[in-house]
C-alpha cells in the first residue's frame, strides 16, 4: 500500500503541483516503515515492535476511518463550495485547460469574469448553439464521484488495518 501511494503520487506530482503530494509521498513512506516494524516484530517474536506496531495501526486506522466517513458524508454544497475555492486559487492557464477539457465557460456563470476567454472553447460547443455551460454543471459528477471512490477506498484500507490489527493480537 505504501508503495503504491508513493507511486500514484509521484506519477500525480508529474502533471500537477498539488501541495498535497508530498504529504501522499511521506505517508507511503511512513506505511512502508511501519510495515518494516511490523515483519521485525512478526520474524524474530519481538513483543515491544509488535505492540509498537499495532498501537501505530490503530492511529492509522482512526485517522484513515475518519478521513473517508469525512469523504464519504460531504454533499453537493459543501462540494460545491471546495469547487468554488478551488477555481478561485488556480491561475488562467489552468482554468483555460479546465474549460477546453469539459467544454464549458466559467464557473458557475459564463458572463462572470472570474475565467479567461471562452471564445475558443464555444466553437467546440456545437449542440448547444456555440455557447458552453458553466465548468460547476460538468464537473459536479467528476468532483461527487472522487469523494465518493476516496472514501470507499479509505474505508476499505481503514478496515484492512484492522484485521491486521486482530492478527497481531492474536500472535
Amino acid at each position: 500500500v505504501g508503495a503504491l501511494l508513493i507511486g500514484t503520487a509521484v506519477y500525480g506530482n508529474r502533471y500537477t503541483d498539488l501541495p498535497i503530494l508530498p504529504s501522499a509521498i511521506a505517508c507511503g513512506i511512513v506505511l512502508i516503515f511501519l510495515s518494516i516494524l511490523g515483519l521485525y516484530g512478526a520474524a524474530v517474536h519481538h513483543q515491544v515492535s509488535l505492540f509498537f506496531y499495532m498501537i501505530i495501526l490503530f492511529c492509522l486506522f482512526i485517522v484513515q476511518f475518519a478521513i473517508a466517513c469525512s469523504c464519504l458524508a460531504v454533499n453537493k454544497h459543501q462540494q460545491e463550495i471546495f469547487a468554488r475555492q478551488g477555481w478561485d486559487e488556480i491561475d488562467d492557464d489552468l482554468k483555460a485547460e479546465v474549460q477546453s477539457k469539459f467544454l464549458c465557460c466559467g464557473f458557475n456563470s459564463t458572463t462572470a469574469a472570474d475565467h479567461p476567454s471562452c471564445d475558443a472553447v464555444n466553437k467546440l460547443c456545437i449542440d448547444t448553439n456555440n455557447l458552453c455551460p458553466p465548468c460547476l454543471q460538468e464537473l459536479e459528477n467528476t468532483i461527487d464521484s472522487a469523494f465518493r471512490v476516496t472514501g470507499t477506498i479509505g474505508l476499505l484500507f481503514s478496515f484492512s488495518e484492522v484485521s491486521l490489527l486482530r492478527v497481531c493480537v492474536c500472535v
